[in-house]
């Protein structure tokens, strides 16, 4: 278990690695293809394209092939997924290129977070909290590591090409200790599991409704809290970067304490606690109008948000009676829904009605997980 546990912690950080990899280096192929705001917008739909499409079909194709062969297979495909970003001569080829990578990407979320949750039953203790926690510490390191690069003027296609050769041999090395297709069984039913909760599909739902709740926020803190400091509280480029800034640190430090906090009070518990810091620490951020407010109540609500995804995926893959890439890829579905569409939806809401109104929808969500977070209630068994 102990080598399983190792080989999972090093997909979710290769996942990490490989979808911050370009990051910082989006402008530069912006520059280099001759694109505008509007084509370059149009080409970053690519990745949620594929990621929608992935994790559709994750399900099945975990249960034809196993958690582990699918994570390796789509781990390799990812990790190789810069190159042709790198490599792209046109808007086109950029579009196919990140729906390869966010495909790919989409289809090892689901397969890596299968293979989690039965290591997590190997181990009978939380430890999903944790391998999110690596994943948030990939994208930082990925992202520093971009910006380094394109600080020192290296050629986007030699990076992204450095990177894509490291992230295959972390894979090849680290991930060998994946547990084998006899680890992908289906948790039985007992007395205890689900009681209160309902089953099956209305408790997959609920699942998916948390996610979508916290994805909205995630994404709403990655597009949107630089241009409420800059725009409407009139700070600097600099302290703009902080609202951001604090809040994946936050991330990473909830999730890799999270376990703690699951073992010792339990999921359900942390699921509510986490949701009313979160929405309390952004609300009073929000409503105290001042730069430090702001960067302070978007720390606060990386904070309280970090433990949601882990424990609904977790739940959702030990929920009795069903596979658990299958309810993993139907969480991820809904859930993704709300990273990826919800950033434009609020951007349509701070047209009508301004930005500080538009971020107080992911405080409304946030509270709006405190009355059905008992659909957690299977996680970490």
């Amino acid at each position: 278990m102990r080598r399983a546990r190792f080989a999972v912690t090093a997909a979710f950080v290769v996942h990490g690695l490989t979808g911050a990899a370009w990051v910082a280096r989006i402008p530069q192929i912006k520059e280099h293809l001759g694109l505008s705001a509007g084509s370059l917008g149009v080409a970053l739909l690519g990745a949620p394209v594929g990621v929608a499409v992935a994790v559709r079909f994750a399900g099945w194709i975990v249960a034809r092939w196993g958690s582990r062969a699918t994570t390796l297979v789509a781990g390799t495909v990812a990790a190789l997924s810069p190159v042709p970003i790198g490599l792209a001569w046109n808007m086109g080829a950029l579009i196919a290129a990140l729906v390869l990578m966010g495909g790919s990407l989409g289809l090892m979320d689901v397969a890596m977070n299968a293979q989690g949750v039965a290591i997590e039953r190997g181990y009978g203790r939380p430890i999903m909290s944790g391998l999110h926690g690596a994943y948030s510490l990939g994208t930082l390191a990925s992202a520093l590591v971009g910006s380094a690069a394109a600080h020192a003027h290296v050629p986007v296609r030699l990076h992204l090409s450095v990177v894509a050769v490291v992230l295959v041999g972390v894979l090849a090395v680290c991930c060998r200790g994946l547990l084998d297709r006899s680890a992908d069984v289906v948790p039985e039913e007992d007395g205890e599991a689900g009681s209160g909760v309902g089953s099956g599909r209305w408790v997959l739902a609920m699942l998916g409704v948390i996610g979508l709740c916290s994805f909205v926020g995630e994404g709403a803190m990655a597009d949107w809290s630089a241009v409420y400091l800059r725009e409407t509280l009139g700070t600097g480029p600099g302290i703009a970067g902080l609202g951001y800034a604090g809040c994946a640190v936050a991330m990473a430090v909830g999730r890799l304490s999270g376990d703690w906090l699951v073992a010792r009070l339990g999921p359900v518990p942390v699921l509510r606690y986490g949701s009313v810091i979160a929405a309390a620490g952004l609300g009073l951020g929000l409503l105290g109008s001042h730069p430090a407010a702001a960067v302070i109540g978007f720390t606060v609500f990386g904070l309280g948000i970090a433990p949601v995804a882990p424990i609904t995926f977790s739940a959702a893959g030990n929920l009795p009676g069903v596979p658990a890439a299958a309810g993993i890829g139907r969480v991820t579905a809904v859930g993704y829904l709300g990273l990826l569409g919800g950033p434009p939806v609020l951007g349509f809401v701070a047209q009508g009605v301004g930005l500080p109104w538009a971020l107080a929808v992911p405080v409304v969500l946030a509270a709006a997980i405190v009355p059905i977070s008992g659909a957690a209630a299977t996680a970490g068994r």
